[in-house]
C-alpha cells in the first residue's frame, strides 16, 4: 500500500484534532483499524473510504489519489499480460477498441499526475 496514502491520513486526522479512537469510533470500528490504515498495513474498504472523506472533509480524489495513481499502474501492467483473443464473437466485437482506450486513458492519467 502506498506510504503516502498512510501518511496522508494520518496527518489529516493530527491536523482535524482526532484521535484514532475518535475516527474509530466514527468509522464503527476499533483502533487498531485506524493504526493499520495510518501505517500503510491496510486498505480501507469503499464504506471506509467514502466514510474517511467525509470525517477529513476531502474530496475523493484529493485524498486517495496516491490510491488512484497505484491502480492505474497495476492495471498498466496487467493490460500488457493480458492474453491475446483468438476469436471475435458478438460479445467481444468491443474488445480491442475498449483496451485501447483503456490504455489510452491509464497513460494519459499517470503522465499528467492523475487524481
Amino acid at each position: 500500500m502506498s506510504t503516502q496514502f498512510a501518511l496522508d491520513l494520518r496527518l489529516a486526522r493530527r491536523k482535524a484534532g482526532y484521535t484514532q479512537g475518535d475516527v474509530a469510533h466514527l468509522l464503527s470500528s476499533h483502533q487498531s483499524l485506524v493504526s493499520d490504515l495510518e501505517h500503510g498495513r491496510r486498505r480501507p474498504s469503499l464504506e471506509q473510504i467514502i466514510d474517511l472523506s467525509l470525517i477529513y472533509g476531502r474530496s475523493f480524489e484529493s485524498f486517495f489519489g496516491a490510491l488512484l495513481d497505484e491502480r492505474q499502474t497495476v492495471l498498466q501492467k496487467r493490460l500488457k499480460r493480458l492474453p491475446v483473443l483468438t476469436k471475435t464473437t458478438a460479445h467481444t466485437f468491443n474488445r480491442a477498441s475498449s483496451l485501447s482506450r483503456l490504455r489510452r486513458r491509464l497513460a494519459s492519467q499517470l503522465e499528467h499526475g492523475s487524481a
